[in-house]
Parts: C-alpha cells; sequence; structure tokens
C-alpha cells in the first residue's frame, strides 16, 4: 500500500492588487510614527525583499470556507472519485471565516463541517475537523491523513488549505503587504501504485519563539485598541527559518533513503522569496550541493503568501502545467516543507 495525492484543485481569487495599490495607505512603525520614506520606496524595496509584485484577495461575497468549497470540489473531481467514500476532510487555517468588512471570526460550526455541507457529503462517517497550525497547516493535515490510513483508520481523506488574509492585516502595517487569499486541495488515498509519501517530520517551538507571529494592535494609534490584527517579528522569523528549516529537510529526507541528488523539485511555503532561497541554499549546502536551476518552483511573486494555501496551490498549479518553465514529471521526488506562527516546522517527501 502506497499513499498518494490522486487529486488536486485550487482556488486563486479574482481580485489581482499590485504593490502600487498601496501607494494611498498611511504606513507606520511600531511607535505609530509615520514612516520616514515615501509608499514608492517602501514599495521598491518590499519587492526587492520578498519578490511579490501582486496578490489575489478574495471577492467581498465570500469567506474562508466558500473558497475552500470550490478548491476542493474540483479536487474531488480531479480524483474522479465518489465525494461519500471520504473518510475524513481536514480543513487546514487560522482565522476562521472572517467577512469583509467585519472584526469577528466565525469558527463554529468548523470550516470543515461547512465545505462537508456545501459539497452536500451526507456519510456521517465522513469526519470533518479543522487544525490551527500557522502557515505549515496543509502539510500537517497531510501528515495526518496519511497516519489515519496507515493505522487502518481511513482510505481516503481530502485535506484543505486555505486563508483569507486581507480580512485580518493591519493597513497601517507595511507587512500587510506580503498577505493574499487563495485555496488549496488534495485528495490523499491509498493505493497500488508505487511512490507517495516516504517520509515526514514535524517539530513545534513554543520555548522563546511562540510569539514571534501574533495578533496586535494596529500601528495607527487612532484605531480602535480593541481590534487586532496579525503581526509578526520578521527579524526573528526569518533568522529562525534558517536556523531550523533546512534541517528539518534534512532529516526528513535522509528519514526517505532518497538521495540529494534524487530531489527534482522543492515545494516550500512561499512566505519570502528572499528567505526561501537561503533555506534551500542552507539545505542543499548540508549535503555539500548548491541547487539546481529550477529545483524551487515560486507562485509568490504573483499570488503572495495566502498562509496555508500557498503550497496547495503551488503544487495544483505545477501538476496542471501552469506555471511557467517548470513541470512535475511521473517518479520525480518532491520535498514539501513549511514554516510558521507557532513556530511550527514540517516536511515530507513524496515520489509523483
Amino acid at each position: 500500500m502506497n499513499i498518494r495525492i490522486t487529486g488536486s484543485g485550487s482556488y486563486i481569487p479574482n481580485t489581482i492588487v499590485t504593490n502600487l495599490e498601496f501607494a494611498k495607505h498611511s504606513f507606520y512603525d511600531e511607535a505609530g510614527l509615520p514612516l520616514n520614506y515615501s509608499n514608492e520606496v517602501v514599495a521598491e524595496k518590499f519587492k526587492q525583499i520578498t519578490g511579490i509584485e501582486e496578490r489575489r484577495y478574495a471577492d467581498d461575497d465570500m469567506v474562508t470556507s466558500d473558497i475552500a468549497y470550490l478548491a476542493a470540489q474540483r479536487a474531488i473531481d480531479d480524483a474522479n472519485i465518489d465525494k461519500e467514500t471520504i473518510d475524513y476532510i481536514v480543513f487546514a487555517h487560522n482565522f476562521g471565516n472572517v467577512k469583509s468588512g467585519a472584526i469577528q471570526s466565525d469558527m463554529v460550526p468548523s470550516l470543515a463541517t461547512r465545505v462537508k455541507h456545501s459539497l452536500g457529503i451526507k456519510n456521517p462517517k465522513c469526519v470533518a475537523y479543522d487544525i490551527l497550525f500557522g502557515c505549515p497547516g496543509w502539510v500537517e493535515g497531510v501528515i495526518q491523513a496519511q497516519a489515519y490510513i496507515k493505522a487502518g483508520m481511513a482510505k481516503r481523506c481530502l485535506v484543505i488549505g486555505a486563508e483569507t488574509l486581507s480580512r485580518v492585516v493591519d493597513p497601517h502595517d507595511r507587512d500587510s503587504m506580503i498577505y493574499s487569499d487563495g485555496a488549496g486541495a488534495t485528495i490523499i488515498e491509498a493505493t497500488d501504485e508505487p511512490g507517495g509519501i516516504l517520509a515526514h517530520e514535524s517539530a513545534s517551538y513554543t520555548h522563546a519563539e511562540a510569539y514571534f507571529l501574533f495578533f496586535g494592535n494596529s500601528y495607527n494609534k487612532e484605531l480602535h485598541p480593541d481590534v487586532r490584527y496579525i503581526k509578526m517579528y520578521g527579524r526573528k522569523i526569518y533568522e529562525f527559518a534558517l536556523n531550523h528549516v533546512p534541517q528539518a529537510m534534512k532529516e526528513c529526507l535522509d528519514k526517505s533513503g532518497i538521495a540529494i541528488d534524487e530531489v527534482t523539485k522543492v515545494l516550500i511555503h512561499q512566505a519570502n522569496e528572499k528567505m526561501d532561497e537561503a533555506i534551500i541554499h542552507r539545505f542543499f549546502k548540508l549535503y555539500d550541493r548548491t541547487p539546481p536551476e529550477g529545483v524551487m518552483p515560486m507562485s509568490i511573486h504573483k499570488l503572495g503568501n495566502s498562509s496555508v494555501a500557498t503550497i496547495p496551490t503551488l503544487y495544483d498549479l505545477l501538476i496542471k502545467h501552469q506555471i511557467d518553465n517548470q513541470e512535475i514529471n511521473k517518479g520525480d521526488v518532491l520535498l514539501f516543507a513549511s514554516v510558521g506562527a507557532g513556530m511550527n516546522i514540517n516536511a515530507f517527501v513524496y515520489r509523483v
């Protein structure tokens, strides 16, 4: 028995927001003081560091569970399965449903429950639940699905990663330019085909690192003090990622028995282009190698950082030949890896 991704789907919102759109924003520092350089300079520096030129925002009449349903339906169609045969729906997100213009998150019932309802699945044995694991949530969902299948508790799972981060960003914080909306979904199941998931690795660093990402006040001190927005200590996250993610990736790859030269692609969380490039270089350096050209496909330039959705949407776009100059072929070895709030790290090795 091998555990494989047998179908994938994604939903990329229609609304494109370029860096130029942020020229209208008033940006402040943590002390609430206006930044002492222009928004044009902010935007240019931002692009140089993150690689992000534009991002996607969900339509005002849609929430996270809506876009997740669309990605899930596409994954089910792609796998060509009967939806009633799904044993688990595992939905990774971080902020629940936040309506456009609202300040509250809605997580009751769970978003997984809402997706199951929208899909019209009647089988009560299809268990639907959410996981909050920061940006690595979808990867962790795949690891959990694999565990259910290995334990004989399931044969087929639907794993979703979806987020509408545009609803929880502080418009007065330049970090708000990083975040975006999106949804990706995959069917994970036991098959007789060769390949599939070969090894995985997960870790949570919570001693000094727990609050590197958190909910905090707007940098605009005139806004309501009880309204919270996603905040981060960017430098601390950058250093943490460089110090821990490459080693976790190596431990995962070594556990799989796959040689570094067999790795075809590394699908890493699309958080920040410079950070991802540094992680990849450090990872290959652990094997006294340099990264092969094209080993790290990127979607961040046009899609931004949609948290749990970045990796499943990237995979879906790759497998369907929608990333320029990139492709995935039968037999390729993929290394999935992510890092995010918690601070959590995970990875898995997958043979297509």
